[in-house]
């Protein structure tokens, strides 16, 4: 059920995988099944693969740009 490659995951991530998997597995859940959930998890924590050329965006700086005041016309 995997569609990419898991190289871009750090170490961390991938024993975060393995627990999370094990966790589900425990649970009853297939082992197809538990591999795809710990998966999603770890995405959905970190925002994918933390490696070099993962594909991750830049965060902004200063990340209160939606903050901004506007000035009102009279």
């Amino acid at each position: 059920m995997q569609r990419g490659s898991k190289d871009s995951y750090t170490d961390k991530q991938k024993r975060q995988v393995e627990h999370i998997e094990e966790s589900y597995i425990d649970q009853g859940v297939k082992r197809d099944e538990a591999e795809a959930r710990a998966w999603a998890t770890v995405n959905k924590q970190d925002g994918g693969g933390k490696l070099s050329g993962s594909g991750r965006k830049r965060s902004s700086k200063s990340g209160d740009d939606s903050k901004k005041s506007r000035s009102s016309k009279k």
